[in-house]
């Protein structure tokens, strides 16, 4: 028979014939104190002996009388169980303690995400009036800001030029020149970093801020799809409204740098209306338009994914807004030249038009 006392049990739980075989398996129960149980209970009588149904691993029951409230509490022990207290050695595991880091699963979120907005859209679950309020506020809101900075570029590139084709006698060449430049790069770039820069960064903050505040489990909690709700209309704004604002600023970029070339180097406005227009194809203005469609897409999924990202509190959020900006520009460049690279590949005679 097996038993154990820890600091004066009130009874003990024994073991005893413990086999293999259930039949001989057998459960005694007595109690060693029998003063200090209640008349009533059936262990101060006598003690009891309970064949068990099933194989019993030997293990010791304590109970201890318990001062708050006077009643008994009981706990168990396995006999196999490790009283030595000695460590337990646990083989570690390859890459068990390693995790990635944060720039890595945020460069793969934001193929995840990109790649969930395709199929909301090719599923037709986009929020409509949620999109025409991002739509109102990518391209109505910043357009003056988009055609001011067009407007000022496109003077200080004429600058550069006129007095260079001038002193060479080209001045028939200034207005394709101009339009070329515009039309490939300048509009659709400029145009890039100033949404990136007013646009970018508020879409990182909004959804930065409503992650760390969990807003955006509350929209999983009612059963709305944050992808639907808000990450879709805002690449569906973007993608839209970028184009028409690399148009409108191509168009201003080239009336302000004609209207200073007349006013300020003598060149007629017609010479250089004229030269743009014969040295222009159709494929320049859609090529521009084919880049900020993804430029947009660069800054709108970058910025939202940086959003939902966004750990630490109010510090992660300006942290977030910041690297969002920053990572849409590198986008923005690389994504400009490998599109150059499809787009305009092989010598150009478009300016022998308007020698």
């Amino acid at each position: 028979m097996q038993t154990a006392f820890y600091s004066h049990p009130v009874f003990c739980f024994s073991c005893r014939n413990l086999s293999t075989n259930a039949k001989s398996s057998s459960v005694k129960i007595r109690a060693p104190y029998p003063s200090q149980l209640d008349s009533k209970c059936e262990f101060n009588r006598w003690p009891r002996t309970y064949n068990s149904p099933f194989n019993i691993k030997p293990n010791r029951l304590f109970v201890l009388p318990n001062t708050s409230d006077g009643q008994p509490t009981a706990s168990t022990m396995d006999d196999e169980t490790n009283t030595n207290h000695a460590p337990n050695v646990i083989s570690p595991i390859f890459l068990g303690n390693w995790s990635p880091p944060r720039y890595l699963w945020r460069g793969l979120s934001v193929l995840i995400l990109a790649g969930q907005v395709v199929m909301k859209i090719l599923k037709g679950k986009v929020h409509w009036r949620n999109t025409l309020q991002q739509l109102e506020r990518v391209g109505p809101k910043s357009v003056g800001v988009c055609l001011l900075t067009s407007a000022f570029v496109g003077m200080a590139f004429t600058i550069q030029f006129v007095r260079e084709f001038t002193r060479l006698g080209l001045n028939r060449s200034i207005g394709g020149v101009l339009a070329l430049a515009f039309s490939r790069e300048l509009s659709p770039v400029v145009t890039a970093i100033v949404v990136a820069g007013r646009i970018g960064s508020a879409f990182a903050a909004e959804l930065g801020t409503m992650q760390v505040s969990e807003q955006i489990d509350t929209l999983r909690v009612l059963g709305s799809d944050p992808v639907d709700y808000l990450v879709t209309p805002r690449v569906i704004a973007s993608c839209i409204a970028l184009p028409l604002l690399t148009l409108l600023c191509f168009i201003l970029g080239l009336a302000s740098s004609a209207l200073l070339a007349d006013g300020v180097y003598g060149i007629s406005i017609n010479i250089i209306l004229d030269s743009a227009q014969r040295s222009l194809r159709a494929w320049d203005i859609i090529s521009a338009m084919i880049k900020s469609g993804a430029f947009g897409a660069i800054i709108s999924i970058v910025s939202c994914a940086w959003g939902v990202t966004t750990m630490g509190g109010a510090k992660g959020v300006g942290e977030s807004t910041t690297s969002a900006v920053v990572i849409s520009l590198v986008g923005i460049f690389i994504a400009d030249f490998a599109l150059s690279c499809c787009f305009f590949q092989g010598a150009g005679d478009q300016l022998k038009n308007c020698m």
